[in-house]
């Protein structure tokens, strides 16, 4: 286990929607001390559930998050990449709020090193890799 996940002094009366939110800050934040310039060029949403139509570059039925590498228009402010992830699946596929803290963790750390071109680990040398 990586170390509590889980955002302290957080409010008893958020909703779960928020607390999912708070779980994606922290997972970001936690990348922020080594990555912060190259986060600088990501946005991260959450949406509830994945498209009706499935990403065909995507192996897993149920997706938990999807990378759009945005876009470099010349001499023009391009659109930064984003990293969307799925609330539902996540939640669907976690025992409880510490291991869900730590798939979102491992989800923004996938995606992120996708965007990159770098293996998972290279982002986040706790990642657990292939086990």
């Amino acid at each position: 286990m990586r170390g509590s996940l889980v955002p302290p002094d957080v409010p008893l009366y958020r909703t779960r929607v928020e607390k999912f939110d708070d779980l994606v800050l922290l997972a970001v934040a936690q990348l922020e001390p080594r990555w912060e310039t190259e986060l600088s060029g990501v946005e991260f949403a959450v949406e509830e559930i994945p498209p009706v139509e499935p990403d065909p570059d995507d192996t897993d039925p149920v997706p938990l998050a999807r990378l759009e590498p945005g876009s470099v228009v010349f001499g023009e402010p391009g659109r930064p990449a984003r990293i969307v992830l799925y609330r539902r699946p996540l939640m669907a596929r976690a025992d409880g709020q510490e291991e869900l803290a730590e798939l979102v963790l491992d989800v923004i750390v996938e995606q992120f090193a996708r965007w990159l071109g770098v293996d998972p680990q290279t982002v986040d040398p706790s990642y657990p890799g292939d086990e």
